[in-house]
């Protein structure tokens, strides 16, 4: 199996973006087809060597919910069913992705449910040992990206997989679970976070399990910021001042998830990014990732195709899977970006990110908690 630094040129959906465009029809009155700038196939074989050295630190795939819809899948060799497997990834220059363990209400027992997806990925990740590698802290993620593995992390799970109770959490904690959605949901997140919720944010610093933020409420994410210790994250989200969505974060979230030192993974999901009377494109990611930059900052964008979706889901065109990480890559290199400001997008901000959380862990005095949701909140 190929390494993540190998040549991905001949990837169909992506190596063919450097084929020259069609010569119109004899009969055509447009004449012949113009041939693509040269200044695009270079920054597509810029952006596949700067994905070489520093490849895509994604932060949410739902593959553990994909799974359980296809009876049968081969994502070794490939997957047609599906928009992730294992050579699409590394063409795309993935090095590390967030498997998401969470979903939508559906009237699952939510810890039952949760545990299901777990296991899902965790069975995924043994079966494939030469492409994927579970990583559990920071450390395990370098090693993975240089023994050309895709650094496998669990999470997030949602906030109401807890079932209320704080041991729960430091159960899936041992099951290798590093990333915990405060959405709304329960008791503790809405309308705001509770004196339990932040007990549950006290509790994940000391274990080191990142807290996302993605669709919280306001009065959520501002407790949140002011009681952990630990960077937080977006892991798919996008600019609310582009495009009004409910998982999309406003200027205010985005300056408050930059001066805490976080970072805010931009979604690919057409319904994120798109613009009032146009088609969605690539160019509408990128103009989110700009955004979130400027109000952010350099040091807290990074990425999350949101892919781990069956065939026929709507997708933004040109980032249809997990191979096309390189072609939002060139639209940003054709827009003035520069390499450092490349590799810190794709690897080094979440990969801080993750670091920091740990080194929070460590500097966190005292043991478990015992407190429960009945002591804090009171009952009902």
């Amino acid at each position: 199996m190929a390494d993540l630094q190998d040549d991905p040129q001949d990837t169909p959906g992506v190596g063919e973006l450097d084929a020259p465009a069609p010569a119109a029809p004899p009969d055509s009155d447009a004449g012949p087809a113009p041939a693509p700038a040269p200044e695009h196939g270079d920054d597509l074989r810029r952006a596949r060597t700067l994905l070489a050295a520093h490849p895509v630190a994604d932060g949410h795939n739902t593959l553990a919910r994909a799974l359980a819809l296809t009876p049968w899948q081969d994502l070794e060799a490939g997957e047609s069913s599906l928009d992730t497997d294992i050579p699409r990834l590394r063409a795309g220059g993935v090095g590390a992705q967030f498997w998401a363990l969470t979903a939508e209400d559906d009237g699952t027992e939510p810890v039952a449910g949760t545990l299901e997806r777990l296991d899902r990925i965790r069975s995924l990740i043994a079966a494939y040992p030469e492409g994927l590698r579970l990583a559990l802290s920071g450390g395990d993620l370098s090693d993975a990206r240089n023994c050309g593995r895709i650094a496998s992390f669990l999470g997030p799970v949602a906030a109401h997989a807890l079932g209320d109770s704080l041991g729960t959490l430091r159960s899936l904690h041992l099951l290798g679970v590093r990333a915990l959605s405060l959405t709304p949901g329960t008791s503790w997140t809405e309308p705001g976070l509770s004196r339990f919720g932040l007990e549950v944010v006290r509790e994940a610093n000391r274990l080191g399990v990142l807290l996302d933020l993605c669709g919280a409420t306001p009065g959520t994410w501002r407790r949140t910021l002011g009681t952990s210790r630990a960077p937080v994250l977006l892991s798919r989200s996008a600019a609310a001042s582009l495009t009004p969505h409910p998982l999309n974060a406003t200027d205010d979230l985005l300056a408050a998830i930059g001066a805490h030192h976080g970072v805010c993974l931009v979604s690919f999901a057409p319904e994120q990014i798109e613009r009032t009377g146009k088609a969605v494109s690539v160019s509408d990611v990128a103009d989110h990732i700009e955004r979130v930059r400027d109000v952010a900052g350099p040091g807290n964008v990074g990425l999350s195709g949101t892919y781990g979706l069956i065939t026929g889901a709507p997708r933004t065109p040109g980032l249809e899977d997990a191979s096309c990480y390189p072609i939002l890559i060139a639209e940003l290199l054709g827009r003035g970006w520069t390499d450092p400001e490349v590799a810190a997008l794709t690897w080094e901000n979440l990969a801080r990110v993750v670091r920091d959380a740990e080194f929070a862990a460590r500097a966190t005095r005292g043991g478990a908690s015992s407190a429960t949701l009945e002591e804090l909140d009171g009952p009902g």
